[in-house]
């Protein structure tokens, strides 16, 4: 399988490629050295190093309203 690369030095992976590495849009793949050349694979966040962060926020905390902060009324010369 022959993929070409750009002027800008882009690539663009077959579908099948992309299905078997199991990357989805917004997915980062990885490159990593080896003896033949350079191996391929999917790289994702891993979400169990994040649960830490939760010991951080106060159980009584309220999710921020992001809908209400838009609809607050701003000084105009802020928007500059």
């Amino acid at each position: 399988m022959l993929i070409k690369v750009t002027s800008k030095r882009q690539v663009t992976f077959p579908a099948a490629v992309l299905d078997a590495l199991g990357a989805t849009p917004g997915c980062h793949l990885e490159l990593q050295p080896c003896d033949k050349g350079f191996l391929l694979r999917a790289h994702r966040i891993d979400r169990s190093k994040l649960a830490p962060l939760r010991q951080q926020i106060k159980k009584n905390h309220k999710a921020f309203d992001l809908e209400a902060f838009r609809n607050q009324g701003h000084e105009p010369s802020l928007r500059d």
